[in-house]
């Protein structure tokens, strides 16, 4: 029997193959070390203690779905859910919108074009809290505040943006549109600039409108980046937190409480972790199942 030769050349291809593979994972290595430890145990123990009344000190006792029945028949969480949705549906439809417009509006190559464009992305990459705040002066309820020094030239207001539960959520609104459209616009510019021109051309010398324009040709051009855009919208709409939490804390009597603003309650409040716990989960589990719907919309539209 002869034994198997390795060539220096097999041997040579082997080792680069091999360090070829390996120095990816060192260089993500870090990183994945860190989501280990700061995200998916923390989201595993979260799931775990879902299934626990959680007593410290004290021993946990578990208890299956208790947690789970409790919180989705408590009329208050209820009562977030609906305000979730209204604000999210609301501030995902408004920026993906007003995003679209802008990117209309801003799209070329002009130096000015440029530097509007970074002015106008500047408050997607502000801290939330930071414009939170600044919100929160301008809704300031006298006449002194800036958007009621506005009405009162028309002889209107003072208006109780944040004080009133009627519009309480409505002002939420409006600061979470003008937050992420220009997070918008920048998808849609993208999708924009991958659209071939000469389609633009054809369209002018067939006499088409520019609305059948924006309908038959850029809006099938750009539907990835709308397919991006919209699940990236419907996971922010539902994971609502910072801005009503700076504004208004769920308030006034409840008016704006929405779903990570009860669990935030519930966990560091009333100290109900495990109720906290069930209430994440669910909303994992929504968000999941939103997110695999809109990408199989997405998939079976670019099958057509």
């Amino acid at each position: 029997m002869t034994a198997p030769v390795t060539t220096p050349a097999a041997r040579g291809v082997s080792g680069r193959f091999s360090k070829r593979a390996v120095v990816p994972w060192l260089f993500l290595a870090p990183g994945l070390l860190l989501a280990l430890v700061f995200k998916f145990w923390p989201m595993a123990k979260g799931i775990w203690l879902s299934f626990f009344d959680v007593r410290p000190f004290l021993g946990n006792e578990w208890i299956g779905l208790d947690n789970y029945t409790r919180v989705l028949s408590d009329h208050r969480f209820q009562d977030a859910i609906g305000h979730t949705l209204v604000l999210g549906i609301g501030q995902s439809a408004g920026a993906i919108l007003l995003g679209f417009v802008l990117a209309l509006l801003l799209e070329g190559q002009a130096r000015s074009l440029k530097i509007i464009r970074t002015a106008v992305f500047l408050p997607a990459v502000t801290a939330t809290a930071v414009v939170g705040e600044l919100w929160r002066l301008m809704y300031y309820p006298t006449s002194d505040g800036l958007l009621n020094s506005g009405l009162h030239l028309f002889g209107l207001g003072p208006v109780q943006f944040l004080d009133n539960p009627d519009i309480a959520l409505f002002s939420t609104m409006a600061m979470g549109i003008w937050i992420w459209a220009p997070y918008n616009m920048v998808i849609i510019l993208a999708g924009l600039a991958g659209v071939d021109r000469t389609l633009y051309e054809a369209a002018a010398m067939d006499g088409v409108s520019l609305w059948q324009r924006l309908r038959h040709v850029t809006l099938p051009a750009i539907r990835p980046a709308l397919a991006i855009v919209v699940t990236l919208a419907t996971i922010r709409g539902l994971r609502v937190f910072t801005e009503v939490y700076v504004l208004t804390g769920g308030g006034p009597a409840g008016s704006t409480d929405v779903w990570m603003t009860r669990a935030y309650t519930l966990g560091f409040t009333r100290n109900d972790i495990g109720g906290a716990s069930a209430a994440s989960v669910v909303l994992l589990c929504v968000t999941l199942l939103l997110t695999v719907t809109v990408n199989y919309f997405r998939t079976r539209g670019e099958a057509r």
